[in-house]
C-alpha cells in the first residue's frame, strides 16, 4: 500500500457516465477505495463524502470513489445516493494494484489516499472504524494540508 511521501501512480479508468478519467495528481486529490456499491458501509462513506464535497470544491481538492463494481452499478449507485463526484470502475483491479489496495473475490480493501503535488500526502484505513465521519477527518487534513484553516 501507498503510504505518506510515495509518489502517485498516473491511472486511468471510467466513471458512472462512462467516460474515461485520467487522474494525474497535479491537484490536490481524494481518492477512497471502497468494497461494493449499494452496502452499508459503503452507502453511509459515499453520502459523508458528497456532504462534503462543496467543501473539498472549495479547496480546490478533487474526490474520486473506486471499487471494482462496474459502471452500470456505479451510475446505479450514483443516481441513488446522489453522488457529486466520480465512481471510477475499476473491475480488473488494475487502480487498486496501482495504489498497492489489496482485492480479494472482487472487492477491494476500504482505504483512502490524500495526495497532493504528486505525492500521496496521507493514507487512512476507515476499516478499523466506523466509515461514518471519515469524510470529515480527510477534509479537516486537506484544510491543514492545502491552505485551508
Amino acid at each position: 500500500m501507498l503510504e505518506s511521501g510515495d509518489p502517485a501512480p498516473e491511472v486511468t479508468a471510467r466513471n458512472q457516465h462512462g467516460e474515461s478519467v485520467t487522474l494525474d495528481f497535479a491537484d490536490p486529490t481524494v481518492v477512497y477505495f471502497y468494497p461494493k456499491d449499494f452496502t452499508g458501509g459503503c452507502t453511509i462513506e459515499a453520502n459523508d463524502f458528497g456532504d462534503a464535497y462543496p467543501e473539498f470544491e472549495e479547496l480546490g481538492v478533487a474526490v474520486y470513489g473506486v471499487s471494482m463494481d462496474d459502471v452500470e452499478s456505479h451510475a446505479d449507485f450514483a443516481d441513488a445516493e446522489g453522488v457529486p463526484f466520480d465512481l471510477l470502475a475499476d473491475p480488473d483491479g488494475t487502480v487498486a494494484s496501482a495504489f498497492g489496495v489489496p482485492t480479494d473475490e472482487g472487492y477491494t480493501d476500504r482505504l483512502t489516499f490524500l495526495v497532493g503535488d504528486g505525492d500521496v500526502v496521507a493514507t487512512y484505513d476507515p476499516a478499523l472504524a466506523d466509515p461514518a465521519g471519515h469524510a470529515r477527518e480527510v477534509l479537516d487534513d486537506a484544510r491543514s494540508e492545502f491552505g485551508g484553516e
